[in-house]
């Protein structure tokens, strides 16, 4: 199973970013998904979980109300949109999936597949 993340990059202060990650090489619809993020210095942070219809999810305290989590299982993609960024959430993102985990996803551990990251900078 491969996962790979796309669309970090700079931004201002207050802008957004979309992530996407799609996942290839296994059956997409049976994993518990999860974005998971790690800045230099700090400790990882599971920052959003969504169940595997899409229909439940969760979110750190940090990016409640500002970051929405979404899957797609016709397309084997997960996304993060974020808004409202400020330079806290400068980190690299990736993304995770879990066979053996259950909803809600507080934590990324167990999680079975990660991908590569994709770095997010946020300029104030």
């Amino acid at each position: 199973v491969q996962l790979q993340a796309y669309g970090g990059g700079f931004v201002q202060a207050g802008g957004s970013l979309r992530l996407s990650c799609v996942v290839s090489g296994g059956t997409f619809s049976i994993y518990i998904m999860g974005w998971v993020r790690q800045a230099p210095g700090k400790e990882r942070e599971l920052v959003a979980g969504i169940n595997r219809s899409g229909y439940r999810r969760n979110y750190a305290d940090s990016v409640k109300g500002r970051f929405t989590i979404s899957r797609d299982n016709t397309k084997n993609t997960l996304y993060l949109q974020m808004n409202s960024l400020t330079p806290e959430d400068t980190a690299n993102y990736y993304c995770v999936g879990g066979i053996r985990r259950s909803y809600p996803l507080n934590s990324a551990d167990g999680m079975d597949y990660w991908g590569e990251g994709t770095q997010v900078t946020v300029s104030s």
